[in-house]
C-alpha cells in the first residue's frame, strides 16, 4: 500500500473545477441539450494612482451608446448590452457561435467623498477608461480645551496668551 500525502490546496482546486463544470452544464445548456450563448460580463481592472483611481473595462464591439455609466451613493455602475449577431445560413449550413452576448451590469463601491462631477470616461479601441479623482483627504481637526475661571470667564486654552 502506498501512502499519498494529502494536499488541501489541490483538493480545493479539484473541487472548484468540478463546481465550474457542474454550473457550466446546468446553466448554459438549454432544455433540449443544445448549448445556448453564455452570459457576458466585461473584464475590469482598477488601478490606484497618486491622485485618482483608473478603471479599465474591455467592451469589444460596443459604442458609447451601448454603455451606461452611473454614480450613486458611492457606487459606480457600468451597464449595457452586447447584441448577438444573427445570420441566416442556407439549408444544411453549420454555424458555430462562441462569443457571449447579452446585457451586463458591473458595480464598484468607491470611497466616500468622490466628486461625481469630476469623473471622466473615454472609449478607445474597445476599452472603456474611467478616471475617478480621489476624494480630498480628511485630516483630523484638533480642538483646544478651554477652562473656566472662578468668576465664570473663559480662560485661554493651554499654551495661548491671555488677553488683558
Amino acid at each position: 500500500m502506498t501512502l499519498v500525502r494529502w494536499e488541501p490546496a489541490r483538493e480545493l482546486s479539484s473541487l472548484q473545477q468540478d463546481m465550474n463544470r457542474l454550473f457550466g452544464t446546468v446553466f448554459y445548456t438549454a432544455g433540449n441539450g443544445s448549448r445556448t450563448p453564455r452570459r457576458w460580463a466585461p473584464a475590469m481592472d482598477l488601478v490606484e494612482r497618486e491622485d485618482s483611481y483608473v478603471l479599465h473595462a474591455d467592451l469589444p464591439g460596443l459604442t458609447e451608446d451601448d454603455v451606461k455609466i452611473e454614480f450613486e451613493d458611492n457606487v459606480l455602475t457600468i451597464s449595457g448590452e452586447r447584441r448577438a449577431e444573427t445570420r441566416e445560413e442556407g439549408k444544411g449550413g453549420y454555424v458555430r457561435v462562441e462569443r457571449a452576448s447579452g446585457s451586463f451590469t458591473r458595480s464598484l463601491t468607491l470611497p466616500a467623498g468622490v466628486d461625481a462631477e469630476r469623473i471622466e470616461a473615454t472609449v478607445e479601441a474597445g476599452v472603456l477608461e474611467i478616471t475617478i479623482p480621489k476624494p480630498a483627504q480628511r485630516r483630523p481637526h484638533r480642538i483646544a480645551i478651554g477652562t473656566r475661571t472662578v468668576d465664570g470667564a473663559e480662560a485661554a486654552p493651554a499654551g495661548e496668551p491671555v488677553a488683558a
